[in-house]
């Protein structure tokens, strides 16, 4: 009777067993930590009581509203100047040593040439930023070439709007002694009209879309990705 009554679990047993050896190896994706996912970071670490001199002088009350709203809370904060409603702003910052050399960078950064440099990680950060997994998983090979075309395209309508610096002071420890250096930070402020650089942006997910052969599951997240791209871009 015993023999009746476990030949039955255990036939249960081996099925379960080799219906499990003959599966798949499941995928295991890992869901990136939260510093992934960051959009637009304020790491331009200014101090205004470091600030020593200006393009204008030596009081920081000199510094134009675009550059205290840039320190004071990033690009967000500038786009919320009326001097720029309806447009998207950009800024290029560049720090040395040598005035020489940063006013010559600033002088010759092209909105022509330069500029794509600027619009292509923000793009590419408004792509990390919307997705659940790594953007590679999430996106599949439609989010490397988004990214190529973004960094390769004329963004036509872009205008080179202002360029400023200020020298600081910096506090460095050399052997337990603090020392004071100081440098120059440049900055290049490009803007665009919001209109002009969403038909860019649309034209490229539309032609990278058509360029790659993504999964079910990746067409919906690229779906969704052209749906809400510009709510937080």
């Amino acid at each position: 009777m015993k023999i009746v009554f476990l030949t039955p679990f255990f036939l249960l047993c081996g099925i379960i067993i080799f219906s499990c050896a003959g599966q798949k190896k499941p995928v295991f994706i890992p869901v990136p930590q939260n510093d992934y996912f960051i959009t637009e970071k304020n790491d331009n670490n200014i101090n205004l009581d470091n600030i020593i001199e200006t393009k204008n002088g030596t009081s920081v009350r000199n510094l134009p509203g675009w550059l205290s709203a840039y320190i004071k809370g990033g690009i967000e904060e500038v786009e919320k100047l009326g001097a720029f409603f309806g447009k998207y702003v950009f800024i290029g910052n560049n720090e040395g040593l040598n005035f020489t050399a940063m006013n010559i960078w600033a002088d010759n950064f092209s909105a022509a040439k330069d500029f794509s440099i600027l619009a292509a990680e923000r793009i590419e950060r408004r792509m990390i930023s919307a997705a659940y997994l790594y953007p590679d998983n999430e996106y599949g090979l439609f989010f490397e070439t988004m990214v190529k075309k973004a960094y390769n395209t004329v963004y036509t309508g872009a205008a080179k709007e202002d360029t400023y610096w200020i020298k600081m002071k910096a506090r460095q420890e050399n052997d337990n002694t603090e020392v004071y250096t100081e440098k120059y930070n440049f900055f290049v402020l490009i803007s665009i009209d919001k209109m002009t650089m969403q038909t860019i942006i649309n034209d490229l997910m539309a032609e990278s879309l058509s360029a790659v052969t993504p999964t079910a599951e990746q067409k919906d997240s690229i779906s969704r990705l052209r749906q809400n791209f510009f709510l937080r871009f």
